[in-house]
Parts: structure tokens; sequence; C-alpha cells
């Protein structure tokens, strides 16, 4: 029976390699009788293949290779830091750092309070470029092209170059002298959320020109034929906007308050700049080194200083517990995301 067996596989094997053989000669002929056409034209597929293959390959290593060397600093211990012979690889494998920067930072209540942070402001600023944009869209209005350059501004200048104003402004609060005629000074908004908030709520915020801009243009690609429908049915503006409009806009609204959260989350300007008070996780990552300081000097006396290795392998930790949930809400989301980057592409 193994005689059998092995016969079959053996002529088996005979038959696909005779069709091989007469594939390959047909190929010849093919190629012979285009004169190198075809050959020429599989050379150039593959070589297509190959550097797009490298290309690819080194874009995701220019981008994975330092969250991957955080990693390997997180799980290290601090003798290997030192440790000329370990590179990559840990010789002492520990979590410990982990626990440390959670205890550093208050991880957990920093969390939920930065979560929140983003997800309000998110909201508002959302809501209020949509109407803004589909405003600019679909309406005339006096001086229209000007306010229009307005939001070009707000794309292209810089927040920094405005934050002394702003700092000033709200610290000195006053609209329109109510306050000083009522209480006999200015409110001092800083050091609280209220400033931020006002700011996405009148579309002043982190990159609302860009959501602007963007929602813009996917309402002047949605036909008018369907408000003009609409009203016709009897729908006036506010209802057609948010029955027929806003709907219809889910796709570049997705984009949109994906971008406003991840902004808002990393944001480090604003968050010092009115929410000093305020514990959030953008602030407290950058302020490891003096944190870890002031709590070395605290439990182990002010003579003793943390190593600057020491300094950098508690930053690289702190920055991958700041950027997993990110990564977890692009895992969530990447389908919703890329279908909604798609569609706005398609209609703009």
């Amino acid at each position: 029976m193994n005689k059998s067996v092995e016969s079959k596989t053996a002529l088996m094997s005979q038959k696909r390699y005779k069709r091989q053989k007469h594939s390959f000669k047909q190929l010849l002929e093919r190629n012979r009788e285009s004169g190198g056409y075809l050959f020429r034209k599989n050379v150039g597929k593959w070589f297509y293949v190959i550097v797009r293959a490298a290309l690819l390959f080194g874009l995701c290593f220019l981008i994975l290779q330092p969250l991957l060397n955080k990693f390997s600093l997180s799980i290290m211990s601090e003798n290997d830091l030192f440790d000329s012979t370990v590179i990559n690889i840990p010789r002492e494998f520990t979590l410990d750092n982990y626990r440390m920067v959670g205890l550093l930072l208050n991880f957990w209540p920093s969390l939920l309070r930065t979560f929140l942070m983003a997800l309000l402001v998110s909201i508002l600023q959302i809501a209020s470029c949509t109407l803004v944009g589909y405003g600019f869209a679909r309406f005339n209005f006096p001086l229209k092209k000007f306010w229009f350059g307005c939001v070009v501004l707000l794309i292209l200048v810089p927040p920094q170059t405005i934050m002394s104003s702003l700092y000033l402004h709200f610290a000195l609060f006053d609209m329109f002298g109510i306050f000083t005629l009522a209480t006999g000074a200015p409110l001092n908004l800083i050091n609280n959320p209220t400033p931020y908030l006002m700011m996405s709520v009148t579309c002043m915020g982190l990159k609302n020109g860009l959501y602007i801009y963007m929602i813009r243009q996917f309402f002047r690609g949605v036909p008018k034929e369907l408000e003009e429908a609409a009203y016709v049915d009897g729908c006036g503006r506010l209802k057609t906007f948010f029955r027929i409009m806003l709907p219809d806009a889910r796709a570049i609204i997705t984009s949109c308050f994906l971008f406003s959260f991840v902004w808002q989350w990393t944001d480090a300007l604003y968050s010092t700049l009115f929410m000093r008070g305020m514990n959030l996780l953008s602030r407290s990552v950058n302020s490891i080194p003096e944190t870890l300081t002031a709590y070395f000097a605290n439990n182990y006396g002010r003579h003793i200083l943390p190593s600057a290795g020491l300094q950098q392998q508690y930053v690289a930790t702190g920055m991958l517990m700041f950027i997993v949930p990110l990564i977890i809400l692009y895992i969530v989301a990447q389908k919703g995301f890329v279908e909604s980057i798609s569609q706005s592409g398609i209609k703009m």
C-alpha cells in the first residue's frame, strides 16, 4: 500500500513538473513574440512591488522604532541602563517603572480627568464648527469672504503668537465693563477650564479653523437639491440642517471629532496657560523629572538626586502610558475613521 501511495505521489510530481515546464515554454514563446515586452513588463511590475514594500517597511520602522525604544526602556531595571552590553533586550525584566510612574502621575484620576476634559472640549468644538462650516457653505452674509479669510488665518497663525493676549484677556475678563461696574474689579478666569470652554464654543479653540474648513468643503459638495426638496416639503432651515444635512455629514464629523480629541489629549499649550490647577496627563508627563526629583528629596533626602538616565527612563514610560489610550481609541475607531476619510475625500 505504501508503494502505491509513493508511486501516485511521484506520478503527480512528474505531471506538475511537466505542466510547469510547458507553461514556462509558453511564457518564453509569448515573450519572444512580443519582442521582449512581456519580460520588461514583469520586471517592472516586480521592481515596483519590491520598492513599494521597502518604502512601506521604512515608514513603518520610522513610526514604530521610537515606540519600541521607549517600551524597551520601560521594562529595564536601572542597572540595565548603565550596562553597555544591554541595548534593547533587558537583562533584568521589571514592571516597577510603570508602578512608579503611575504613582508620580497619580495616573488613574489624571486619566479620567483628561478623558472628560478632552471629550467635553471636542464635543463643543465640533458642534460649533459644524454650524459655522455649514453657514459658510450654504448662506450669503455681509463680509463673508472677510470672515472666511479670518478662518484661514486661524489655521495659519500659530496660537503661541497670541498667548500673552489670551492670558491677559481671561486674567482680566470684563465683558463690556459689566463686572467692573458690578464688583469693582474684572474676573480672573485663569486656573479653571472656563476660558478654554468659551474658546471652544466660539470656534477659537485648538485647530478650530481647520475643522471649519473641512466641514465647509464637505457641505459645498452636497447637492443643493436635497435642501430644496426639504424646503418644498415644509422643513425650515434648522430642521433641514438637523434632519437632512447633519446625518449625511457623519463621515466628516467623525474625522474632525477624532482629530479634536487627539489634539486636545496631547495639548500642553492651553492646558498650561489656562488650567494649571488641573492635573492633566499632558502636563504631568512633561513634568516627570521635576516630580521625580521632589519625590527623591522627600523620601531619600535632598542630597540624593535621581540620575539623568532614570529620569529619561521614567519619561519614556510615562509617554507610553500617555499614548496607550489613543492607540486603543484608534484600534476601536479605525474602521469608521478610514471610512469617514474616504467618504469625505470623495465628496470634497
